[in-house]
């Protein structure tokens, strides 16, 4: 099997499982006997975790000889925590196997992305058509997990997860092995900051990514209230990421043509559109057309993020996936809190705010000086 295919096979596995639990972690909460203050406390406590852990695991993997090895272990202590989710309930146990799994999960994303950056550097594939599987795997994962919670409970939806990381273990072993290391790790667990590059994208990409923290906490919402019906808000959620996997598959040699600074233009720039046009209008046409740019506010940034970590020092790799990673999220979960005060108080208008958000990176990318 050649690199891109077993890199293929890694995306797709870690995101069948995620795919399946996003979705559906609340309700197995739920289910465990938790009170709906407890699951917000859960789930607050494995983000606070996954903070923590991320960068950790970073250092650690520009200090391993062999990253595959680290990140297949996660991923098995990641399955281990997916077996408590599917058999333990009360507050207590649950939030601990949270924490664990927080922990685990953490890493898994960022180490497969630095897996991928080496192999890119290397000269080895387009990750864009690679990455795409994770988001095709993604739909399905969710849609499976819904068939299982409408036939077994949402408990089932446990096992699922547990299966992809035992998969998704299988594959990082089976990745193409690292080549000799260039440079000893140096710095710390910051050292990424050090270089000018790394900033300037950890700014604007937190900016553009956190600015979907609304759509994914209230965009469900505030459609509903808007008279849209359940169905075709599912119908929005699946267009957003069929545009992401077109972009993908069909879109990374127009990527690549572009300098790293045109594409934070474009996320950026969409973000503007998107969010300021959500903000004022339910008209299903209308929403249809801005759900089609989820491809350039979350799946440009993400390339160019990418594009970025592929021309850092090499012996940076770990710490500088993790620690953006790290940076997105936080940014993310401060946003979602803000977001839930202003959505109560001025409904829909909050993607106003998201758009701004956008504006901020355009701001942001004036100052960069080229490459």
């Amino acid at each position: 099997m050649n690199p891109p295919r077993r890199f293929a096979l890694l995306f797709g596995a870690q995101f069948l499982g995620f795919g399946a639990m996003l979705p559906f972690l609340p309700a197995i909460l739920a289910e465990g006997g938790l009170t709906p203050e407890q699951v917000g406390t859960v789930l607050a406590a494995g983000a606070m975790v996954r903070l923590v852990a991320g960068p950790l695991s970073g250092r650690l993997a520009d200090q391993v000889a062999d990253m595959r090895r680290l990140l297949a272990f996660t991923c098995l202590l990641a399955a281990l925590a997916a077996v408590g989710f599917g058999l333990l309930a009360g507050f207590a146990l649950l939030l601990a196997v949270q924490l664990l799994h927080s922990a685990a999960a953490a890493p898994i994303i960022p180490l497969s992305d630095s897996q991928a950056a080496g192999a890119v550097r290397a000269g080895g594939f387009d990750y864009a058509r690679v990455r795409a599987w994770g988001s095709i795997t993604f739909i399905i994962g969710a849609v499976a997990a819904g068939q299982a919670t409408e036939w077994a409970g949402p408990r089932a939806v446990a096992w699922i997860l547990a299966g992809a990381m035992v998969l998704t273990a299988l594959s990082a072993l089976a990745l193409p092995p690292p080549g000799p290391r260039r440079a000893a790790p140096r710095g710390g667990l910051w050292a990424p900051l050090r270089e000018p590059l790394f900033r300037r994208v950890l700014l604007v990409s937190a900016l553009i990514q956190a600015s979907h923290a609304a759509y994914y906490a209230f965009s469900t919402l505030h459609w509903q209230a808007a008279g849209l019906s359940a169905g075709f808000i599912g119908v929005l959620w699946g267009v957003g990421v069929v545009a992401e996997v077109l972009l993908f598959l069909r879109g990374g040699r127009l990527v690549d043509r572009l300098g790293l600074r045109a594409l934070v233009a474009i996320a950026a720039g969409a973000g503007v559109l998107r969010w300021g046009l959500t903000a004022v209008t339910a008209d299903p046409i209308a929403l249809l057309l801005l759900q089609t740019l989820h491809a350039a506010t979350f799946g440009v940034m993400h390339l160019a993020a990418m594009r970025a970590m592929v021309r850092l020092p090499a012996e940076l790799s770990g710490r500088a996936q993790t620690l953006l990673s790290a940076g997105v999220s936080a940014t993310m979960g401060v946003v979602m809190w803000l977001s839930g005060q202003v959505f109560a108080a001025l409904g829909g208008l909050v993607f106003l705010s998201m758009a701004a958000m956008c504006a901020a990176a355009l701001l942001a990318l004036l100052a960069w000086q080229r490459d």
